[in-house]
């Protein structure tokens, strides 16, 4: 099983950032795929999660997830960027509902990609 993250980076606050997160290795189309991140000295903490087997989403505010069956890829799209967005951020793949998007839920992760919103 491989999940890896890209398009992290430093952005301004204000902007907009989307990351990647191709998967491989596993029945993507049976997968709930989540965006999770962890800033320094903080829990980690999802952000959205998708069900590709029933559609079902879960999106924190300014963040949106969606997925491309076809390559095998979830998308994070993060919008209006602020300074506390400022994160590791990780996707993970686990087969249970979408439900409040927990980290708990989740069985294989990637090794996340550093998003630095400067103020």
């Amino acid at each position: 099983v491989q999940l890896v993250e890209s398009g992290g980076g430093l952005v301004q606050a204000g902007g907009s950032l989307r990351l990647s997160c191709a998967a491989s290795g596993f029945n993507f189309d049976d997968s709930t795929i989540g965006w999770f991140r962890q800033a320094p000295g903080k829990e980690r903490e999802g952000v959205a999660c998708f069900s590709n087997r029933d559609g079902s989403t879960f999106n924190a505010v300014r963040f949106t997830i969606d997925s491309d069956n076809a390559k095998d890829t979830v998308y994070l799209q993060i919008n209006n960027l602020e300074f506390e967005d400022t994160a590791v951020y990780y996707c993970a793949a686990g087969w249970g509902p979408v439900g409040g998007c927990f980290p708990d839920e989740y069985t294989y992760w990637g090794q996340g990609t550093q998003v630095t919103v400067s103020s």
